[in-house]
C-alpha cells in the first residue's frame, strides 16, 4: 500500500486559513502560507508591476530606472545629518502667510471641516481659543464652521505634527537642519501623554500648557540649543541620539524614553552655560523629566528633514511621507511630486487605558508615521521590546515584524543598528512597487485618540496603512513612465 494512504496528510495550504482545518481535526499536519495574488490580486495591476520590475537585460526599462532612482533617494536618507538649530518663538515668524490671515496648520492630507475627525476638530477649537479668536469652544467651533479660519497641511509647510497636528500662529517651533542637504523642517512642542490639544482635548488648562510653552519652556529650549550650537557650531544631533536610542530600547515613535533621557542631558548642561532665569530652568527640566515622549516631535522633524531630501527624484518609487488626518491615510512618493494618495484610515490595534476600549477610537490620525517612512517605529520594533505587548505577541514577534520590513524596503541603513536582529541597519526605503507585489504593509507604531473631542488619548498600539494607497501610487508612477495594464 501506498505510503501516501498509510499515513496522515502533511499539507501545505494556500488560500483559506480555514481549509487546514479539515486536515488537523483528522490528524494531519497543516502548514499555512500567508500567501496574496501578485498586484493586490489585479491582473492588470500585476501586469504594470512586472512592468516597473527592474531588468538586468534592460538598463534601460522602466524598472531598472526606478531601481536607479531608487539607489539615489536612499543614499540620500543615509546620508542625511539633522540637526536642532534653533527654537522659533512663533511659527508666524517662520510662515509671513500667519501674520496676514487666520490659518490653522493640520496633520495628513487636506481635508475640509466637514469631513474632520473629533480630534482634529477639537484641537483646531482649542487652537482658536488659544490664539485668541474666540473665546468659547462654541464661538471658535462657529468660525471654524463659516471658514473665517483656513486650513493648510503640515507638510506643505516642511512641518509634522503628532496625532491631529495642529499648528497655530503662536506656537513655537523647533528648527531642524539636514546639514547634509541645506534642507529645512519643523515640529511644535511635545506636550505629553494624556489629555493634550493633540489629542483634541481643549480644557483650560490644556491651553494653559500651551501658554506656558509660549512664555517659558520655549524661550529656555532656544536658549540652551543656541547654547549647544555655539559650542559644538552645528546644532544637536538628533540623528545621532535616534540611532543611540534604538540601541537602548527606543523605537523613537511610540517609544522615546532613551532619546528623551538623552535629549535631556544635553538641554540640561547647555542650560548651564546660559542667563535663563534658575525657577524657568527648574520648571522646564521638570517638564522633560516627567515626559518620556518629548523627543518625539524632534523624531519626527529629524525624519521629516531626512525624507524631504529623498523626495522629488524622477522614477522613485521610495514613499517619502505617510501621514493621516483621522479621516483618510495617504502617501507620497518621491517622484511622482507633491500629490497625496489616500485612502479610508484604518482602525488601531492595541492596549487601551482603563475605562476606554476599541469602539472609542479614533482612526488613524498624525503626521508621526514619518518616521517609520525614515526606517524608525514599526519599521525598527525589534529595537524596542518594551513595546512588544503593542504587536499582542512576544519579542520574537516584534522581531519578526522588522525582519519581515526587509521585503519591502529597499535597503539597511548601516547607521541605524537593531540589536535583536545581529545589529543588523534598519529597513530602509519602502518601496511602492514591493509593498504591492508582495501584499505586505507597513508596520506603524501609534497613540489612539478618542473618537470623540476632548477627551484625548485613550491607548497605544500598532496599524498598517490601507493597500489602496500603494495600489493609487504604483498606477500613477506607471501611467507617468508609459507601462500600461497590458
Amino acid at each position: 500500500m501506498s505510503s501516501i494512504l498509510s499515513s496522515a496528510p502533511r499539507v501545505v495550504n494556500l488560500g483559506l486559513e480555514s481549509f487546514t482545518e479539515s486536515v488537523t481535526r483528522n490528524g494531519g499536519d497543516a502548514l499555512h502560507l500567508d500567501w496574496k495574488p501578485p498586484g493586490d490580486a489585479d491582473p492588470a495591476l500585476a501586469w504594470q508591476l512586472a512592468g516597473l520590475m527592474g531588468d538586468a537585460d534592460d538598463p534601460q526599462s522602466a524598472g531598472a530606472r526606478i531601481d536607479r532612482a531608487n539607489a539615489v533617494a536612499c543614499e540620500r536618507i543615509i546620508a542625511a545629518r539633522p540637526l536642532l538649530v534653533d527654537v522659533a518663538l512663533r511659527a508666524d515668524n517662520i510662515w509671513p502667510e500667519m501674520k496676514t490671515g487666520r490659518l490653522l496648520l493640520h496633520a495628513g492630507a487636506p481635508v475640509e471641516w466637514r469631513d474632520m475627525c473629533g480630534p482634529m476638530r477639537g484641537a483646531m477649537t482649542g487652537a482658536a481659543m488659544y490664539e485668541g479668536w474666540a473665546d468659547t469652544p462654541q464661538a471658535a467651533t462657529a468660525l471654524l464652521e463659516r471658514g473665517e479660519i483656513g486650513f493648510a497641511q503640515c507638510h506643505d509647510f516642511k512641518a509634522v505634527g503628532p496625532m491631529s497636528g495642529i499648528i497655530s500662529a503662536s506656537m513655537p517651533l523647533f528648527v531642524v537642519r539636514n546639514a547634509t542637504h541645506g534642507n529645512l523642517a519643523y515640529t511644535n512642542l511635545n506636550e505629553g501623554i494624556g489629555k493634550c490639544l493633540r489629542f483634541g482635548a481643549n480644557s483650560p488648562d490644556v491651553l494653559a500648557r500651551l501658554k506656558w510653552f509660549e512664555q517659558v519652556l520655549a524661550p529656555t529650549l532656544k536658549a540652551a540649543t543656541l547654547a549647544q550650537c555655539e559650542r559644538d557650531g552645528n546644532g544637536v544631533d538628533l540623528k545621532s541620539i535616534q540611532a543611540q536610542a534604538l540601541l537602548m530600547g527606543d523605537e523613537v515613535h511610540s517609544r522615546n524614553a532613551a532619546a528623551t533621557a538623552l535629549y535631556f542631558m544635553q538641554m540640561a548642561t547647555a542650560l548651564s552655560r546660559t542667563a535663563v532665569p534658575q525657577a524657568h530652568v527648574r520648571e522646564s527640566l521638570e517638564f522633560l523629566s516627567r515626559n518620556s515622549q518629548f523627543f518625539l516631535n524632534l523624531s519626527m522633524a529629524a525624519c521629516k528633514a531626512i525624507m524631504d531630501a529623498a523626495h522629488g527624484i524622477e522614477c522613485s518609487s521610495v514613499v517619502t511621507a505617510t501621514a493621516r488626518n483621522g479621516t483618510t491615510t495617504a502617501i507620497r512618493v518621491s517622484g511622482l511630486g507633491n500629490a497625496w494618495f489616500e485612502a479610508p484610515s484604518a482602525m488601531p490595534a492595541g492596549l487601551y487605558f482603563p475605562g476606554f476600549r476599541a469602539q472609542d477610537a479614533n482612526p488613524d490620525l498624525g503626521d508621526s508615521a514619518i518616521t517609520e517612512t525614515a526606517g524608525y517605529g514599526g519599521l525598527s520594533i525589534a529595537a524596542s521590546p518594551a513595546l512588544t505587548l503593542l504587536v499582542g505577541g512576544s519579542v520574537a514577534d516584534a522581531n519578526a515584524y522588522s525582519r519581515l520590513m526587509y521585503e519591502i524596503t529597499t535597503t539597511k541603513n548601516p547607521a541605524l543598528s537593531l540589536p535583536n536582529l545581529e545589529f543588523d541597519g534598519a529597513p530602509t526605503g519602502m518601496d511602492i512597487r514591493k509593498i504591492v507585489d508582495s501584499g505586505i504593509l507597513p508596520v506603524v507604531t501609534t497613540g489612539i485618540a478618542h473618537k470623540e473631542a476632548g477627551i484625548g488619548q485613550i491607548g497605544a498600539g500598532i496599524v498598517r496603512p490601507p493597500m489602496a494607497c500603494y495600489v493609487k501610487a504604483v498606477k500613477a508612477l506607471a501611467a507617468k513612465l508609459g507601462v500600461s495594464a497590458g
